[in-house]
């Protein structure tokens, strides 16, 4: 006997019901308890607690950088002259400027490195050769930042002062190069090749996994067509990760932005807007410069060192809204997601 069909909506009802088969109701949520209810307290507590401590720094820096934002320019000259200006704006400017260009040395000198590793381990070396290089890589991100200094300042800027001089006799009308070459090595250029290193195994952990998320199909269908494995890691391999690349990117940038000890032992400090990377006595960096005035500071002088501090807090906390709203734009499309 079949079903009788079924007929109009009754008065009342939300919508019609299928002929034959009963109402149904949404199931109920499980109720949130127990281990339930502690896990999500912790984790909201946790999530709660970065925002607390970042806001906690913040005010922390501006309550101690206050005395030297408030002071007028003429009575804070005579405070901070021992500390390389006249006025907070002429001690900070070079400070900043001598921050933001190495880190973007490192940068330019690790991405294609970086880049490059991740990709012979994710697509073209042997499994096993592919596990060895990513523990060392891996290990690299484990040497403290003084060996790396250490290593800097005693190997690598005697090693290399011969390439820094012939680069400034063969490049010396580039700007970059120009000037006279310190004939010990302890320039910003040295400077960016350790930072580089330093910056290379974050940098180059994140782009491998994200080169891994790579759709499989992706990848066979590239070669089905008739890639090559280098076409197949241009057309599907990289687009799908140019979002993870940005991302490591600006988490190399962040640490290269805050790098202390390495700064301190190698480079030769100036304050000046120089871009000459061979000549010693041009630049300096926030946080080396924090680290080497800061047990001789007067309370003024403390204050103004704080206040560089905050300069390079928000130096890195734009750094990385950017690289958020990078990533977020492109998330949908890619392996950010």
């Amino acid at each position: 006997m079949t079903p009788a069909p079924a007929g109009p909506p009754q008065p009342g009802s939300s919508r019609p019901r299928r002929a034959g088969l009963p109402g149904r109701r949404a199931p109920k949520r499980a109720a949130d308890r127990g281990a339930s209810r502690v896990f999500r307290w912790l984790a909201t507590g946790a999530g709660t607690l970065i925002l607390v401590v970042l806001a906690a720094v913040a005010v922390f820096l501006v309550i101690k950088a206050w005395p030297a934002l408030s002071t007028p320019a003429g009575q804070l000259a005579d405070e901070v002259s021992l500390l390389g200006g006249s006025t907070l704006l002429e001690f900070v400017g070079p400070l900043v400027f001598g921050t933001v260009l190495a880190a973007a040395l490192a940068l330019v000198l690790a991405m294609p490195v970086a880049l490059g590793i991740a990709l012979f381990i994710s697509h073209y070396s042997p499994r096993r050769l592919a596990n060895a290089l990513g523990y060392v890589v891996d290990l690299l991100a484990a040497i403290p930042s003084v060996v790396y200094g250490l290593w800097g300042s005693l190997v690598l800027a005697p090693a290399i002062q011969p390439l820094w001089a012939w680069l400034g006799d063969t490049f010396g009308w580039i700007p970059l190069f120009s000037g006279v070459v310190s004939p010990t090595g302890r320039v910003l250029a040295t400077v960016g090749m350790v930072l580089a290193v330093m910056i290379l195994p974050i940098i180059t952990a994140v782009t491998r996994e994200v080169f891994l998320q790579t759709p499989r199909l992706h990848e066979e269908a590239a070669l089905a067509l008739g890639a090559t494995r280098w076409e197949m890691v241009r057309t599907a391999v990289l687009p799908f990760a140019r979002s993870g690349i940005v991302s490591a990117a600006m988490l190399g940038l962040g640490r290269a932005l805050g790098e202390t000890m390495a700064v301190l032992m190698i480079l030769s400090p100036g304050m000046l807007y120089s871009f000459k990377l061979l000549v010693a006595g041009q630049q300096q960096t926030i946080a080396a410069n924090i680290a080497g005035q800061f047990p001789e500071a007067n309370p003024m002088g403390v204050s103004t060192l704080i206040a560089t501090g905050l300069a390079l807090f928000l130096i890195t906390l734009l750094v990385n809204m950017a690289a958020r709203a990078i990533v977020a734009r492109r998330k949908d499309f890619s392996g950010a997601n």
